[in-house]
């Protein structure tokens, strides 16, 4: 997909450890700085009923903040095991570019509909970021800007 719209980037291939998926041991794997290594997180809300943050991978996302970007009162993860099913991912391998609710091809006529999205603000201080390339074991680099566009996701305060 990123290819075919002529964004730049990297893929890195780093040695997975099943009992430690956090973002801090992906950063050490890659030798990069854990601030520029992002997580990708869905959530759900009391109003808009699914959506996605990216964000810093040492920090946590604060959910009264993701709450209101996405115009909620209120937020929480999804349980681990609706992620697959959900998304069509697994925990440490969830991209956020392509996050399209497998629930949502029903009520759309057989196409899918994005997930709102948002990525935390501090993502503008690197000149490179690192996300999910979509399964354990793969990163993608490229510059935040290219991947705000592309997804596209909404700048916020997220941590």
């Amino acid at each position: 997909m990123l290819d075919a719209a002529g964004i730049a980037y990297e893929l890195i291939e780093y040695e997975v450890d099943e009992s430690d998926l956090s973002a801090t041991h992906v950063a050490e794997q890659l030798g990069e700085d854990v601030d520029a290594v992002f997580k990708t997180i869905v959530l759900e809300g009391d109003k808009v009923k699914h959506f996605v943050c990216v964000v810093p991978g040492a920090c946590e996302v604060d959910l009264k903040k993701a709450a209101r970007a996405s115009g909620n009162k209120s937020c929480k993860p999804i349980p681990q095991k609706e992620l697959l099913p959900l998304t069509g991912y697994i925990r440490g391998g969830c991209c956020p570019i392509g996050m399209h609710g497998k629930a949502d091809r029903a009520s759309s006529r057989g196409k899918t509909k994005p997930f709102p999205s948002y990525i935390d603000e501090t993502c503008l201080l690197h000149e490179k970021i690192y996300v999910s390339a979509g399964q354990r074991g793969m990163q993608l680099r490229l510059a935040p800007q290219d991947l705000i566009n592309y997804v596209p996701l909404e700048v916020s305060d997220l941590i």
